[in-house]
């Protein structure tokens, strides 16, 4: 018989398409994830048959762990284990004033759980590398505390607090609900299931809040909400996307959210205050039955239609199609126009919350669509609560290092109420709140306080990691590309961490406190993610633990900030005098005399001027602040935001990661090869080999320019030479000092050469042009003269 199959046969059944979703891992395979911060506490409910399992995550930090039993009385015996220490740890988180423990203490107290003589478990010790961990199976029904205590650390100690990872395997699933609800921010009022397809309406009064919960993850839901006293009048004026895009100035929707909403009389209807997911459509309309029956599927399951259904008893006008806020649905407008959807960026637990500004008639979907990725092919329901606008949320979005991290609410700087007192212009910043500007001063005093003067700014969003261990140096050395066996102690010096193709990591500053004690300070969480996993792949005996939280840092910048410390920086006489500072030094201090906080004090900045920095613990950041502040009046020091620290670090030539660097760019088209020693350091380092290759055949080079005429350029602009183009802005500024507009580039090799003549692109690149002119690098002091002053 003749073999009809085709030429191009393959054997066998379809291979499932091979997707990997590491934004879902907290809930993978039934388990669930909580990370307990250093310094924390979490309280979780155990089934019998449970598995829990605790890990040191970062290595070094003590954990104490308690278990409760379903009446409320302590007893380890719930995990199979008896209770061994007392839990000091735990009961003195449980005085502290921190949010998160006040309300943890006040639910054990509803549940009537004392802790007074309680004996727990004691876990781990200072020497636990990361990655110990302790599993345990629960008995029976009950409560687990656990708890990652400590001191706090003190800024030239490498004790810090590190977090706890808790993984408890369910013995049962939970059917439908296959993820917990998440707790509520507080005691909620309404607390409504949306099931999956349909829709569900509710009222909210003026000033309570509304919160919108994907359990699952991938789901998306339309929100529409309405003046109840219109709707009550007959007047159905909803919340309108075309006026709210234009009062607030935003066209089509970006990650996040517009602050506010209005329907179309321009009325504010609501206010939104949280948002976890920070990726939402704000543009299109809710599916509706003609977009179903338009691609083949009439009669389908629709959100507007399921909308009409839910507000019939409301008095709201049928329509065909309802515009709507539609939270995590991720869809975008392409470069050509084109309209196109994905699966949503949320991740189960992620919510919207959000502050009603009038009384509210609100409608929820849970999105029905399973004919596009909408919402990841697998429909499941949405949540909503409500809580009394007595409660206190501090306005935050979702900060997370990596795609299998937990999400980290937007926080406050230690520093943050004394910056708050002069300015209430904060922006988000890589997870912290940040001053941006201080209108008593402006922008421009600002930044002429930091040339003339002196200026005080918060900095204390740098990610700071530990690095402590006999084989601290070996990893610094072959993590980063300058030579850590010539760093002394005491020493700063600037550096580079790559990856191994030689596209850069993150830039920042490596102190040596000790012979085998390092301190990375970057502007990226992945610095230290990047140091572990290298030292696990290594068999490196050494400890990676982040100090973000544990030190503060202010910057004290401009000509007269080394008088201003001067006055109140004490050294012990076996320290480096302050006035003894050299240039990437740094000396342990403390402010006003031998018994004021501890600090440490590093000739270092971001400013191009003589300057200093200040690292404290946080419960000292208050005296920290209040010495430094009356100790600069008297020179005129004004404290410095975001935008003004833009404009001098452009003006000398520093770079900033996502602008003028990536994971594109290597070192030396960064404009910082110095910073790799290819000929004098003698160990290897991670991307050695490629730093060579690309040092040899160079393709760009960074550059500086100057830019005729007073018009602003930005981020991304084409640089051309006739109709090439042949480079891209990276940054750019209005330079004050020199009256002219300036810009850091990377442009071709073939046309880097300082003199060439080129042009900026504005519009399509070549409707309008800008002159420019190459130049050095550093457009201010390109010496240097004034930091080494």
């Amino acid at each position: 018989m003749n073999d009809l199959r085709p030429a191009m046969f393959r054997a066998g059944p379809p291979r499932a398409s091979q997707i990997r979703l590491p934004g879902l891992a907290p809930f993978a395979g039934g388990a669930e994830r909580t990370v307990v911060p250093g310094g924390g506490m979490a309280v979780m409910p155990v089934a019998a048959g449970d598995r829990l399992r605790i890990t040191n995550s970062e290595g070094g930090q003590r954990c104490e762990l308690l278990a409760a039993d379903s009446d409320g009385r302590i007893d380890m015996a719930v995990l199979g284990t008896v209770g061994d220490t007392d839990a000091a740890g735990i009961r003195a988180l449980l005085t502290s004033d921190q949010a998160s423990l006040k309300r943890l203490r006040g639910r054990l107290a509803a549940r009537g759980i004392g802790l007074e003589g309680a004996k727990g478990a004691g876990l781990f010790g200072a020497d636990s590398p990361a990655g110990d961990h302790q599993e345990f199976t629960a008995t029976r029904d009950g409560l687990v505390i656990v708890a990652a205590p400590g001191n706090a650390m003190s800024p030239w100690d490498q004790d810090t607090l590190s977090p706890l990872t808790v993984v408890i395997t369910r013995a049962a699933r939970q059917g439908k609900l296959r993820r917990p609800l998440p707790e509520p921010l507080a005691d909620p009022g309404l607390d409504l299931r949306v099931a999956s397809a349909t829709a569900r309406a509710y009222r909210v009064k003026a000033g309570d809040y509304i919160q919108i919960i994907d359990i699952d993850g991938r789901q998306c839901t339309d929100f529409q909400a309405f003046d109840a006293r219109k709707l009550d009048q007959g007047i159905t004026h909803p919340l309108d996307m075309t006026t709210t895009r234009t009062l607030q100035g935003r066209d089509y929707a970006m990650p996040g959210l517009h602050g506010k909403f209005f329907d179309q009389d321009m009325v504010p209807l609501i206010e939104v205050v949280q948002d976890t997911c920070g990726r939402h459509d704000a543009f299109a309309m809710a599916c509706a039955a003609k977009y179903y029956d338009d691609i083949g599927y009439p009669g389908h399951p629709n959100c507007s239609t399921n909308f009409n259904g839910a507000l019939a008893d409301y008095g709201a006008e049928q329509r065909p199609g309802w515009m709507a806020m539609n939270f995590f649905f991720n869809t975008r407008i392409d470069e050509h126009g084109v309209m196109y959807i994905d699966e949503p960026w949320s991740r189960p637990g992620d919510y919207v919350l959000m502050r009603a500004l009038t009384d509210l008639v609100c409608v929820s979907s849970a999105c029905p669509d399973d004919t596009t990725p909408a919402n990841g092919w697998d429909l499941t329901d949405i949540h909503v609560r409500t809580y009394d606008g007595a409660e206190k949320f501090q306005r935050a979005t979702a900060w997370r290092a990596t795609p299998e991290a937990m999400p980290i609410m937007t926080r406050e700087t230690p520093f943050h109420d004394s910056f708050a007192a002069l300015t209430r212009d904060f922006v988000e910043y890589k997870g912290f709140w940040l001053p941006n500007s201080f209108p008593s001063v402006g922008t421009l005093g600002e930044y002429w306080a930091c040339r003339e003067k002196a200026v005080v700014m918060d900095l204390s969003p740098l990610r700071k990691f530990e690095v402590t261990g006999p084989d601290a140096e070996a990893l610094m050395n072959h993590a980063v590309t300058r030579d850590m066996e010539k760093l002394a102690q005491g020493q700063v010096v600037y550096t580079a961490m790559c990856y191994p193709h030689g596209g850069m990591l993150d830039d920042g500053t490596v102190f040596r406190l000790g012979r085998d004690n390092f301190r990375w300070i970057g502007g990226s969480d992945l610095g230290g993610e990047h140091l572990r996993e290298l030292a696990d792949q290594l068999g490196l005996k050494v400890m990676i633990r982040s100090s973000t939280d544990q030190l503060g840092n202010l910057a004290v910048q401009g000509p007269a900030s080394r008088e201003i410390l001067s006055q109140i920086v004490w050294t012990a006489p076996h320290q480096t005098a302050f006035g003894e500072l050299e240039w990437f030094r740094f000396t342990v201090a403390r402010i006003g005399g031998p018994s004021g906080p501890p600090v440490v004090v590093s000739r270092t900045g971001y400013t191009g001027e003589l300057g200093y920095e200040v690292f404290c613990h946080p419960k000292d950041a208050k005296e920290v602040f209040d010495a430094i502040w009356q100790a600069g009046e008297p020179f005129g020091m004004q404290p410095m935001g975001l935008a003004a620290l833009d404009m001098v670090r452009i003006e000398s030539g520093l770079i900033f990661a996502g602008y003028d660097f990536s994971d594109q760019t290597d070192p030396f088209e960064a404009g910082i090869g110095f910073t790799v020693p290819l000929k004098s350091k003698a160990a290897d380092f991670v991307g050695r080999e490629a730093l060579q290759r690309r040092k040899d055949h160079p393709s760009h080079r960074f550059v500086g320019l100057e830019i005729d005429g007073n018009l602003d350029v930005g981020h991304g602009d084409g640089i051309y030479l006739g109709r090439a183009q042949v480079g891209v802005v990276t940054s750019s500024t209005r330079s004050p000092i020199l009256s002219k507009n300036v810009a850091l580039a990377r442009v071709d090799i073939a046309h880097a050469a300082p003199g060439t003549e080129l042009e900026v692109g504005k519009l399509d690149g070549a409707q309008k042009r800008l002159p420019a002119k190459i130049v050095p690098l550093s457009f201010y002091d390109p010496q240097k003269t004034k930091p080494r002053s």
